[in-house]
């Protein structure tokens, strides 16, 4: 069952190579590190009354415990799965498991515009919302739209 914002945090997920912002790619991913995207959806939350959790892991079955760990403790997920958008089953199946919690999937960047590979995600079949190509900026998009959907789901105060 869905948690009020008022007594649960957001989960915000990233999975591999996200730890390397900054670093990687800098053409691609822009200059902010995965520090300066938790401030930022930190900081975005608690204009709403709301908190985060973030989290980041390089391993698939690491980021599905959780997932599953999500649907007792978080009020809604924003999830980056990375290159694991395109390959993992499993990440979408543990996410069907949090009915009626809302999910947001985010990417830095646009990946339809990428390789053809890119194009298809996995975690979009469950996601309440799609978000790519606006940079970090997206990340506090997204938070705004857990917010959103949380407060419609519990009833609770601090939509967006």
């Amino acid at each position: 069952m869905p948690r009020s914002l008022a007594t649960a945090p957001i989960l915000v997920l990233n999975g591999p190579n996200l730890n390397l912002l900054g670093a990687r790619q800098p053409e691609i991913y822009g200059t902010d590190t995965l520090a300066d995207i938790e401030a930022l959806c930190a900081r975005t939350a608690a204009a709403h009354g709301a908190s985060v959790e973030a989290r980041q892991s390089n391993h698939e079955g690491r980021l599905v415990d959780w997932v599953q760990e999500a649907r007792d403790r978080h009020a809604g997920i924003v999830i980056n799965p990375g290159a694991y958008s395109h390959t993992s089953v499993a990440l979408l199946d543990a996410l069907n498991l949090c009915d009626g919690m809302p999910v947001i999937e985010v990417h830095i960047s646009n990946i339809h515009q990428r390789e053809e590979f890119r194009h298809h995600s996995f975690v979009s079949r469950r996601a309440d919302g799609v978000i790519a190509g606006c940079g970090v900026q997206g990340y506090a998009f997204a938070v705004e739209r857990v917010v959103t959907l949380a407060a419609q789901v519990t009833g609770g105060a601090g939509a967006a």
